[in-house]
């Protein structure tokens, strides 16, 4: 095989899998992240590809219980046919790590804290959106949510 061929299949095959390691939200913009709540599975799949794994999240109660598709960086829960809450490794200013002073510090006077989670709404074209940043033993941000409230 020529050198030529090798390297243009190497490149062809490995671009996709890097780009696959990018955060699906890497270049979208906070209000572009917040539209992706209540799209349709079918748009889900068509923008982002398929996804890394498909879990299924237990709720506190049986008709809580939800399908995730996880992508890199994001977890999308659906409802039906719908996206109805997000998890974000970073969104809103706010990543994964950071200590609560500095998410306080980040989300402004809007921001309600609740002890070991901050709540926080958010305007939205569509419908009421929260932000919920949930935190570690340690104050620390272990979760980041954006979801509809009326779900």
């Amino acid at each position: 095989m020529n050198r030529a061929l090798f390297l243009t299949l190497l490149i062809s095959f490995t671009l996709p899998i890097l780009a696959q390691n990018q955060p699906v939200y890497a270049e979208l913009s906070a209000d572009e992240q917040l539209s992706l709540v209540g799209i349709l599975l079918p748009d889900l799949i068509e923008r982002f590809g398929s996804p890394r794994s498909v879990i299924a999240e237990r709720g506190y109660e049986v008709w809580q219980d939800d399908v995730v598709f996880q992508y890199n960086g994001a977890d999308f829960y659906i409802y039906r046919d719908r996206i109805w809450q997000i998890k974000f490794a970073s969104t809103q200013g706010v990543s994964n790590g950071e200590p609560k002073a500095a998410v306080l510090l980040a989300l402004g006077n809007n921001a309600e804290d609740r002890g070991d989670h901050i709540l926080m709404p958010l305007t939205s074209k569509n419908w009421p959106l929260m932000l919920r940043v949930n935190f570690s033993d340690i104050g620390r941000v272990a979760a980041i949510f954006i979801y509809r409230p009326d779900f």
